[in-house]
This record gives C-alpha cells, sequence and structure tokens, in this order.
C-alpha cells in the first residue's frame, strides 16, 4: 500500500516501535463483522466469533454475498465495522436502561443508529440526522428495517439543532473525517488524504460541535468519534470541547485483552483502535459530559399544528400493532402512523424546528376504501403478525420477492398477505388470486442480477 509520505510522517511518530506492525496491517485484508438485532434474533444462537465490546457483534469467517440474504433484508442484523461498535460499551456503562433522548447527528447510512436503537429503552427517543438528503433517505430505510417504533429521522444542518435548546440527553457525533482509518477499506481515502484536508476537517469538526452544542442539555453527554488516527481532529478536538464548551472528559470502562489504546494526549481520556492491535479497522471514541446549568428562558416552540384528518382508522387498522393502548394514531398526508403517546409531544416540537425525512410506524393509506399497509409496519418490532395471514417465502420465492418480481401464492387468500422467510417478515403482497401484486418498495429492490446458486445464509 502507497500511504502519502506526509501521512507516514505524521502517524510514524505516534506509533512509535509499532509502526512497522501497523503498515503491515494495512495490507492484511478487512475483518468482516455483524452486529445482530437482539429485538428480532436471540443473540445466544450465534456460534461465530464475539467482538469483545459488544455483545452484539459477530466476526464472519469470510464475506458472504449479504446481499442476497433475507434476513438482511428483515432487519434482523446490521454489517457493521467492528471497532465503532464500541459505542454500545458507553451506553451501557452510561446509559443502562434510562429513558433518554438520543441525536445521532451524522447517521448516515444508520450503523450507530441501529447500535443506538438496540441498546436504549423502549422508553426512550432516538432522532437521526443526515444533512444530505440522498443519504437522509437511505438512513430512513436501514432504520425502518431495524423496526426500532421510537424514532425520528431527519434531515437537517447541525445548526437547526440549535433551537431544541437543552432537549438532548445523549449527542452522537461522528464527525466526518479524512478517514485515515478506512485506507485498507476505501482505496479512494488514500487518494483523497492531505494535510490540508486533515485541516479542514478539523475546523467543519468543531463548527458542528459548537453548531449542535446548545440541543444537549447541562449533564448530558456528548460522544465524539472519528475513524482517523491523527491527533489534530482526535484528541486535540476533544481538549477544544472540554476548554471551549466547558465539557468534561469521561473515562469508559474497558478490559485490557481488547486491545483497546489509550489515548495518545496525556489528560484526555480517549480510545483509539489500531488494526493492528484489534480485529477492526481505525477507530476514535471520546464522551464528555456538559456541565453548567440550562437555561431558564429556553424559548419553546408551539407544537406544530396538524390538519384535521380526512378519514378515520378503522379498528383493524389499530390493531395492526401490539401494545396499541400506549400509542397515538395520526394521519400526516395520506399516510397513518403510530407513535409511543408519551414521546408524541416530542415529535410535535421537533416538527417545529427540524425537516423530518420519517416518524414512527407508518401503518398504511386509504386508496378508496381499501387501506394498503406499509412496508414500515411490516419492518416494525410493534407489528402484531397474528393480524394477517401469513405466508412463509422459500429462499428462492424471497428473492424474487425482494427484486419486486410478480408472485404466485398457492393456498392463499385473497387480500393483503405478509410475506416471512424464516418467520421473519419481508413485506407485504395483495393476493387477487391469479397472482400476488408486490407492494415491497421500489427503492429498496435488490437490483443485482448475479444471484448465487445456492442460498445464501450468514446467521
Amino acid at each position: 500500500m502507497d500511504l502519502p509520505i506526509t501521512f507516514i510522517q505524521r502517524t510514524r511518530p505516534l506509533l512509535g516501535e509499532e509502526w512497522e506492525d501497523f503498515k503491515k496491517s494495512l495490507e492484511e485484508p478487512s475483518p468482516v463483522s455483524i452486529r445482530l438485532n437482539s429485538k428480532k434474533i436471540d443473540v445466544n444462537t450465534c456460534i461465530e466469533e464475539g467482538v469483545a465490546w459488544c455483545s452484539k457483534g459477530f466476526y464472519l469467517p469470510k464475506r458472504p454475498q449479504f446481499t442476497f440474504d433475507p434476513l438482511l433484508h428483515a432487519g434482523c442484523y446490521y454489517v457493521q465495522e467492528a471497532s465503532s461498535m464500541f459505542i454500545s460499551q458507553i451506553l451501557k456503562q452510561y446509559i443502562g436502561n434510562e429513558a433518554v433522548k438520543v441525536l445521532d447527528l451524522c447517521a448516515a447510512p444508520g450503523g450507530k443508529s441501529t447500535l443506538i436503537a438496540d441498546a436504549i429503552s423502549n422508553e426512550s427517543l432516538l432522532v437521526s440526522n443526515e444533512v444530505i438528503r440522498s443519504r437522509a433517505n437511505i438512513l430512513s430505510e436501514n432504520l425502518a428495517k431495524w423496526g426500532f417504533p421510537n424514532v425520528v429521522v431527519t434531515n437537517n444542518d447541525p445548526a437547526d439543532f440549535a433551537k431544541l435548546e437543552g432537549f438532548f440527553d445523549v449527542v452522537l457525533v461522528d464527525a466526518p473525517c479524512s478517514g485515515e482509518g478506512m485506507f485498507r477499506k476505501d482505496a479512494g481515502a488514500i487518494n483523497e488524504w492531505s494535510e490540508a484536508n486533515v485541516k479542514l476537517c478539523k475546523e467543519r469538526q468543531q463548527r458542528i460541535l459548537r453548531d449542535v452544542w446548545p440541543s444537549l442539555k447541562a449533564g448530558g453527554l456528548i460522544i465524539y468519534s472519528t475513524c482517523t488516527y491523527n491527533l489534530d481532529e482526535n484528541e486535540q478536538n476533544v481538549q477544544w470541547i472540554s476548554e471551549e464548551l466547558d465539557a468534561e472528559a469521561l473515562p469508559v470502562d474497558i478490559e485490557p485483552d481488547w486491545g483497546v489504546n489509550p489515548s495518545l494526549m496525556n489528560g484526555i481520556p480517549a480510545y483509539r483502535f489500531f488494526p493492528h492491535k484489534i480485529k477492526g479497522e481505525g477507530f476514535f471514541c471520546a464522551v464528555l459530559r456538559k456541565t453548567g446549568e440550562d437555561n431558564p428562558k429556553t424559548r419553546k416552540f408551539k407544537p406544530a399544528k396538524e390538519k384535521p384528518s380526512k378519514t378515520t382508522l378503522s379498528a383493524e387498522a389499530r390493531d395492526y400493532i401490539k401494545d396499541k393502548e400506549n400509542h397515538i394514531y395520526y394521519q400526516n398526508k395520506d399516510s397513518w402512523y403510530a407513535f409511543n403517546k408519551s414521546l408524541y409531544p416530542d415529535v410535535q416540537y421537533l416538527k417545529s424546528a427540524l425537516h423530518i425525512i420519517s416518524e414512527g410506524v407508518c401503518l398504511g393509506e386509504y386508496k378508496g376504501k381499501d387501506f394498503i399497509p406499509n412496508q414500515s409496519l411490516a419492518m416494525s418490532q410493534l407489528l402484531d403478525k397474528g393480524a394477517f395471514p401469513i405466508c412463509e417465502l422459500s429462499w428462492e420465492q424471497a428473492i424474487s420477492y425482494l427484486r419486486k418480481e410478480a408472485l404466485m401464492l398457492d393456498n392463499q387468500p385473497k387480500g393483503y398477505i405478509l410475506l416471512t422467510y424464516k418467520d421473519m417478515p419481508l413485506g407485504f403482497v395483495k393476493n387477487i388470486g391469479n397472482r400476488a401484486n408486490n407492494l415491497y418498495p421500489q427503492e429498496w429492490r435488490i437490483r443485482s442480477a448475479d444471484i448465487p446458486r445456492e442460498e445464501v445464509r450468514v446467521i
């Protein structure tokens, strides 16, 4: 691997005698790891090697054709780099089962958001944001598949969150960075690297942190992470947060045999992942607590006005979800949604300040007298599977469905049918007798025609 000379000059002194081991590790294949959705899959059934700092993370011996595993599309697991799963250790130590409001500020494509969703309580709220609209749509898709019901996906600049003063208990800033930790996974990252870009990233990271800071309540936690090695974007920024934004850096419990490297600056608790010491990519992480007090004069937004519903949601549609007594049903444009009653005022508050891409569980919409169930409902952890006739698919049928091809279903009633694969919901069809209309979202479909001859099994 041809590393930039300036990168070598900057990084070699940080590693000292470990430099050659580090350089050699960049020539090795990247490990493949996944994280299971514990709300859908029993993590104890996985027999693969576990990720030491994340009980739901596992390494695979080789990289399968993930695209052709229906369980990936069902949200049973997420393909995530192992080092970044360290965020779960922070949440476990400092949040536990508390009911919290969490913002994942730079969330696309969704790995850390799905991790947060799996780690926080059912009474917690997750706001996942992405500033680039096309990436926000991908984020929304991945979170819908994960099925956590108390989530709102937004498409906003970090500065927009300043209006939500003192709203969040936890803010994760997985900051856009120079990407040094991705060198062996992405050759393009090497070509794009420069000292000038490191400086630009550091300044952008500080702007992002300053912009979002007012939205974090006093005593709340900010988790700051990058996938880079240099001091500029890492420890120096942690020091900047402490001094400029008035925060206290906190320690995280780690085990010696994990291979996690301590901070490279004295007096700053932070955690570094080097590929020659751990089974994963380059990663940096620190957690800080906001000191001071909240402003008692914080301006409150009035809830966004909702237009009167054009229709009434039927009792049958209300029964599509479990725990329906604790959820509120409402119409947004043509679709009907369900959201946790206790958290719904927060959703209204968010709508006053932010651009919402998706929220809660979209149940479906009426077309004439027909209520068409939405894909979000099929993926949701709240889905009551008993509300629909169920048709279990073979692997071949599941791939056809996920490619949005026509299906023929034998011995099935007419109407809306929930399709499953290995008992996991994949989505809906409308059976009209001689054929079934495929309702899988067009933008989610498998586009690749390189279908393997044998069933792909990952877990």
